[in-house]
């Protein structure tokens, strides 16, 4: 039996190897029907060089099949097995039946009549199959599908090692036994089997059946519609929004069960690329993760593919204080106390009194209590309270968003009462105090949320105004400072500002109303 050297051709003295891409495979190589590497002109240079270019082409081939596999959603069992460590016997049983199914798809192309053939290949495998070839001549024979099976997973012998060789002999035996039927076929006759046990079919375990489709912008709305029956889904509906499509329009398809934790580093990965990576993790990856962790849990997919998914975003260096400085405190808050509104007669382009008073109140608000932006300008009337002679404001989820979702109580510092704050909230009346409720939403954002933002961007355009400290931290970070300075004790500051407690034992107690007022009363002034 002549000994068929897969792929090699000669051109007018010119040696190159090359493999017929399966018609089904093409669309991944765009159009073409063959690959080719040229080997030179010297035929003894072109043997020697030929394993290696060989192996190149068919690990293309694989790569494409392995795409291909996985765009039709071919089920994830089945993958899981192919790429699982595989016994030395199984590798063989694989090469041979893979070579044989190779030689079937080749033979549909009238190019496959014009391969060459070497008579001392035959000899060679034998003198492997007999544990006569040295490391090197193993490696020219069969060491481009040692390769392939390594980089599947299926194992991982060193090369020259015992286990190693027993592996590259029994290669050499499936690629002679190969040969045999290729060179049966070459006569017509298909009819033919291998009498080595070692290389029957095994029998296969039934495919399991395909995962059910399960679309990804329907478990986003899943995921929300659950955190909507406990009032926090509407600002993550619109944070959300282009996560979902942008994952879609990644994956060109909708299928959770076909997304793989690959896919997902990918997508990361080419995020990162045009965003920020604290709003990659914060935004992208981290709704994701919240969506496929519920899915799971809740047993809507069979796996989590975002398990372990991770970005790292390097720390900012600190070149200042986190909170506002005394000098730049007073800036912002004189800036609020004066705020006159830019007159319009065009009432398009007119400020609401709501916008006006929020500019002239909320700033300091944040300085007496802590609290976050958007946790004062969610404030409504029935929030602000007196009791035992106490006036404090109610920082509650039912007026908007808190983070933790628990109301919390603070008292009214005396610069706020002797301002005149609990005169504008009694002219003021029922109702938000800082935005227009009957004013009809278009978009799921919070109204309070908006004039939030507003007054962000009002603030930094005040002159002397940090462009580095955010109007909500740099009022929180003060206020933590400002308490240290004057011996406030940290749980009773944390319980202000709805900072969960540290240890255990914090959890015991409560931190009063009373212990609030006495600690709200040692800030100074500002003058």
């Amino acid at each position: 039996m002549a000994g068929r050297i897969k792929g090699l051709i000669d051109r007018n003295g010119r040696f190159y190897v090359r493999i017929v891409i399966p018609a089904d495979l093409r669309s991944f190589f765009d159009g073409k029907t063959e690959l080719r590497t040229p080997l030179g002109p010297d035929r003894r240079e072109a043997l020697r060089r030929h394993p290696a270019a060989l192996a190149t082409l068919l690990d293309s081939i694989d790569h494409a099949r392995t795409l291909k596999v996985h765009s039709e959603g071919v089920e994830a069992a089945r993958r899981e097995r192919a790429s699982s460590p595989l016994a030395i016997e199984e590798i063989a049983r694989r090469h041979y039946a893979e070579r044989l199914a190779f030689d079937e798809e080749l033979r549909g192309d009238p190019r496959y009549a014009q391969q060459g053939f070497d008579d001392g290949l035959v000899a060679d495998l034998k003198d492997a199959i007999a544990g006569k070839a040295t490391n090197e001549q193993l490696a020219n024979l069969v060491g481009f599908s040692l390769e392939r099976f390594r980089k599947r997973g299926n194992h991982d012998a060193r090369f020259g090692s015992p286990e190693w060789r027993s592996l590259a002999r029994s290669l050499s035996l499936a690629e002679l036994e190969a040969m045999r039927r290729v060179a049966e076929r070459d006569e017509g006759d298909f009819s033919g089997s291998t009498n080595i046990p070692a290389l029957a079919p095994a029998d296969e375990p039934a495919p399991e059946p395909p995962a059910k489709r399960v679309s990804i912008e329907k478990l986003f709305d899943a995921y929300l519609d659950e955190l909507n029956k406990a009032g926090k889904g509407a600002e993550a509906r619109k944070r959300w929004a282009p996560v979902v499509k942008d994952l879609i329009r990644f994956l060109k398809h909708d299928d959770a069960n076909r997304l793989t934790k690959s896919d997902l580093i990918a997508w990361r990965d080419h995020l990162s690329t045009r965003l920020s990576l604290k709003t990659v993790k914060d935004v992208y990856v981290g709704a994701t993760k919240a969506v496929l962790s519920w899915a799971h849990e809740n047993e809507k997919i069979t796996s989590n593919p975002a398990d372990g998914l991770r970005v790292r975003v390097e720390k900012k260096p600190q070149s200042r204080e986190k909170g506002f400085t005394e000098s730049e405190a007073r800036t912002i808050l004189q800036a609020a106390r004066d705020y006159q509104p830019v007159h319009s007669d065009n009432p398009q382009t007119r400020e609401t009194e709501e916008m006006v008073v929020a500019k002239r109140w909320v700033p300091w608000l944040c300085a007496f209590t802590g609290a976050r932006v958007a946790e004062i300008t969610q404030l409504r009337f029935d929030d602000v309270r007196e009791a035992d002679g106490v006036h404090y404001v109610r920082i509650s989820p039912a007026a908007g968003s808190v983070k933790g979702w628990q109301y919390r109580d603070v008292p009214l510092h005396h610069q706020l009462l002797d301002m005149g704050f609990l005169d504008f909230v009694k002219s003021h009346g029922p109702g938000p105090l800082f935005y227009r409720e009957g004013k009809r939403r278009t978009t799921a954002e919070h109204p309070s949320k908006r004039i939030a933002n507003k007054i962000g961007r009002w603030v930094r355009t005040i002159p002397g105004n940090p462009a580095d400290v955010a109007p909500s931290h740099g009022w929180r970070h003060r206020l933590k400072t400002i308490a240290w300075e004057v011996g406030i004790d940290s749980r009773v500051v944390d319980a202000i500002q709805g900072h969960a407690a540290r240890t255990a034992g914090e959890n015991y107690g409560d931190v009063t109303l009373k212990a609030r007022k006495m600690a709200i009363d040692k800030l100074p002034r500002f003058e």
